[in-house]
């Protein structure tokens, strides 16, 4: 194996620019939020909702150690860190949760026990931040029905009740019992948007989370199904006119369509486009529509929140994992191959979601470790530009009872002419511009159950890059000459110079495995 000396040259570069990016703090380099799409760990995949501190600073040293020089920043404590974990307490029960004299929900003491005597995640983030890292925390729709019930009052600006129209305002004020979240229905409800009461709640809400120290909120419940704009409109302006600044996402994304990303995508920094992503081969493999969509109606890295935002395809369940609704933490390991591991990677690079690791990294191994690391990869996540995916072509020819089965892709730049890759060939093709001329990276994705060698001519590739992109002819992919160029490539992920490219690039492929390369043309 010939390995490519680009690659150790990529590796330090990288290195510097994220650690250069830390050496400031949170100074005015930051206030562009989100200028490329997230990355991190989140807890939920491997610890469901029953995380403890211990085991979190456990993960949030191994980020501190071996991903934050690969731009893994955000830890993030995902969903009821405020429920008490005693028998009869799961997902969506009623009654066990820990709120504090203005019904805001707090963290549990007992899993959480620095922040006993009101401190909140204080502790927490200030040990975090220490790492150079950002810290984050989920957090659920409108107020919670524990809160209702009780029927505790709202803290105005002056940290005391609120009060307008001549009396105290109170959660059964505020909250929409024929609103509650649809997938946590016993736990939380919207709040009435048209109450100035509503919004002293949610800001107060926040406010608390600010003073925390808490850099990222995965807000849960108002979008997809359970779409809420008044609360998000609400919630990104009150993120707005904090002095600390805080990345905003939305979970989950059921269902959810371009048309509805529209309405949402200036008001966040990042937003889940599918439901739970887990550990199936169905799961990865569904994400190819979604992602096409999304990059096709140019809302990969539009304007967002004080920066930009980014269609989030979900976590990476690599690793050690838990379940589905599970009160039991890191169980079984994740039962995608290697090689699904590597698509689902190279899918979330070249459609530049964020990158939220969900494996359990007190166990990660060498090979899950390289395979989130690469350094061309992360570059394409965070640097490419015009990705999308080559969604019409002339034909396919396949040879299936051959072993491999043989597949060779004939491109096409009329899209009316061109039929769309889809579920009965089975073949995926992304493309994306690098950041010097002449230089492009293309994705190829077997997406069948067995074998297949791949190939896409050159000619078919330069016809598509003649004046722009084959779903777009107003976008340049840096190859808009006519003339003859000659073109050199390497495998991405077999860190392999391949050299001049002759005919046609072609790639025996594992069944649901990938082959990325990166072009130049001169």
């Amino acid at each position: 194996m010939i390995k490519a000396p680009w690659i150790n040259i990529l590796t330090y570069l990288l290195g510097a620019v994220f650690l250069l990016s830390f050496i400031g703090g949170r100074g005015a380099a930051e206030q562009l939020r989100a200028s490329t799409p997230p990355r991190g760990w989140n807890s939920y995949d491997s610890f469901s909702w029953t995380i403890t501190e211990e085991q979190f600073l456990d993960n949030v040293k191994v980020v501190a150690d071996k991903l934050l020089t690969h731009g893994y920043e955000y830890v993030v404590v995902d969903y009821l860190w405020y429920r008490r974990f005693v028998p009869g307490a799961y997902t969506n029960s009623l009654g066990f949760d820990v709120i504090d004299e203005w019904g805001r929900p707090i963290p549990d003491p007992v899993r959480w026990p620095s922040s006993k005597g009101g401190k909140g995640f204080t502790n927490i983030a200030d040990r975090v931040h220490k790492m150079g890292l950002k810290f984050g925390i989920h957090v659920m729709r409108g107020i919670s029905t524990q809160a209702v019930n009780a029927n505790t009052p709202i803290m105005g600006p002056n940290g005391l009740p609120y009060q307008e129209r001549g009396r105290n305002w109170r959660a059964s004020d505020i909250g929409l019992r024929n609103e509650a979240c649809k997938w946590m229905s016993a736990g939380f409800m919207s709040v009435d948007p048209n109450l100035a009461a509503s919004k002293a709640f949610l800001r107060s809400l926040y406010q608390q989370y600010a003073e925390w120290g808490v850099d990222f909120v995965k807000h849960d419940c108002v979008f997809g199904d359970d779409l809420n704009v008044n609360e998000i409109s609400t919630v990104s302006e009150i993120l707005k006119g904090f002095e600390h600044p805080i990345v905003y996402s939305l979970s989950p994304g059921t269902h959810v369509t371009p048309h509805m990303a529209n309405k949402i995508s200036t008001l966040v920094n990042m937003y889940r486009i599918t439901g739970d992503d887990w550990d199936t081969w169905n799961d990865v493999e569904g994400h190819f529509n979604v992602s096409r969509n999304f990059a096709r109606h140019g809302l990969i890295g539009a304007q967002g929140l004080l920066g930009k935002s980014w269609p989030d395809l979900d976590m990476l369940p690599f690793g050690r994992l838990s379940s589905v609704g599970s009160n039991e933490g890191p169980h079984r390991t994740s039962n995608l191959t290697v090689d699904e591991q590597k698509t689902q990677m190279t899918l979330w690079a070249m459609a530049k979601s964020p990158l939220m690791f969900g494996g359990d990294l007190r166990n990660i191994n060498d090979q899950t470790l390289k395979l989130i690391t690469n350094p061309m990869v992360l570059s394409i996540n965070a640097y490419s530009t015009n990705n999308k995916e080559i969604s019409h072509i002339l034909h396919i020819e396949q040879s299936l009872h051959s072993n491999p089965t043989r597949i060779q892709v004939f491109l096409d730049s009329n899209p009316i002419r061109g039929s769309k890759i889809g579920p009965n060939n089975k073949a995926g093709i992304w493309i994306a511009n690098g950041s010097k001329t002449g230089e492009l990276y293309m994705a190829l994705f077997n997406l069948r159950d067995v074998t297949s060698i791949i190939s896409v001519k050159v000619k078919d590739v330069m016809e598509i890059f003649k004046g722009g992109d084959i779903n777009d002819k107003n976008e340049s992919y840096h190859l808009n000459s006519t003339s003859e160029r000659k073109c050199t490539y390497q495998d991405v992920w077999n860190d392999r110079d391949l050299g001049v490219i002759s005919d046609k690039i072609s790639m025996e492929i594992p069944s649901h495995g990938c082959a990325l390369f990166v072009i130049h043309c001169s």
